[in-house]
């Protein structure tokens, strides 16, 4: 058995390390991101992509000095005590690069611009609103109410709603597709400025949810969404590189 760690006399080896990591849900995680960064290396040596060796030293200096290892014997010690050999640390230090040149070409700007005027609409936002109350019957009276006093929303949302933005008066605030849930989304999304939406029940019923919108806005390829859509390009293109190998959990 492999020890990762000693207590007096009681040795921590990978299974037993394995086995924590499972358990407490942090094992699929990890994995995931390991394969998501070898197959961007691997897709970045197949597409010939070269490092040169100023760029590995440059970012192994820079590795250096965040560590605060100013001296060669100081990065020695330290690659000793994590057991990790000078190779592998080069081959640690290449791969990082290799992933940060992939996912330049793969999010350039130029492929950010393209994706975003084909898809604009994906990326339109709308600010909302809500009220949430336990009971249907709740939620319905507080419909009719609003719907004769619709400047009223905010007070309502303070008195009657249970959901921590009460304190807000209800305000969500801006809202892009996809982060509310598909059956709301669609009637939020084609709501016009001012209709209340609702009541929406939970899935067990156990509360009621009105939204009101308060604005629109058409998408623009501001800061928010260039981010966006640089995640989307980088999801997407992970997902289609691993259709291409075969994955197996081991």
């Amino acid at each position: 058995m492999t020890g990762i760690v000693r207590i007096d006399d009681e040795v921590i080896g990978v299974d037993e390390f394995v086995r924590v990591l499972k358990l407490t849900g942090q094992f699929e995680g990890l994995v995931e991101q390991l394969v998501r960064d070898k197959l961007t290396v691997h897709a970045a040596r197949k597409q010939g992509m070269v490092l040169t060796t100023d760029e590995i030293q440059a970012r192994a200096d820079q590795f250096r000095r965040v560590q605060g290892l100013h001296r060669a014997t100081d990065m020695n010690h330290y690659l000793d005590a994590l057991g990790v050999s000078l190779d592998e640390f080069e081959a640690f230090i290449t791969d990082s690069l290799y992933r940060e040149k992939m996912m330049a070409v793969i999010c350039s700007d130029e492929e950010v611009q393209a994706y975003f005027k084909l898809n604009s609409p994906k990326f339109d936002s709308i600010e909302v609103s809500h009220i949430v109350v336990d009971t249907e019957g709740k939620a319905k009276e507080l419909i009719s109410l609003l719907q004769d006093d619709p400047d009223s929303f905010t007070e309502m949302a303070r008195e009657h709603s249970i959901a921590d933005t009460r304190e807000q008066g209800g305000a969500i605030g801006k809202v892009l597709r996809g982060s509310l849930k598909t059956d709301i989304e669609a009637k939020v999304f084609n709501a016009a400025v001012g209709d209340l939406i609702g009541p929406f029940p939970a899935a067990d019923r156990s509360f009621f949810e009105i939204f009101l919108v308060t604005a629109k806005h058409t998408a623009t390829l501001d800061d928010e969404v260039t981010l966006e859509v640089r995640r989307l390009l980088r999801e997407e293109w992970l997902m289609a590189r691993a259709q291409e190998h075969i994955i197996e959990a081991r």
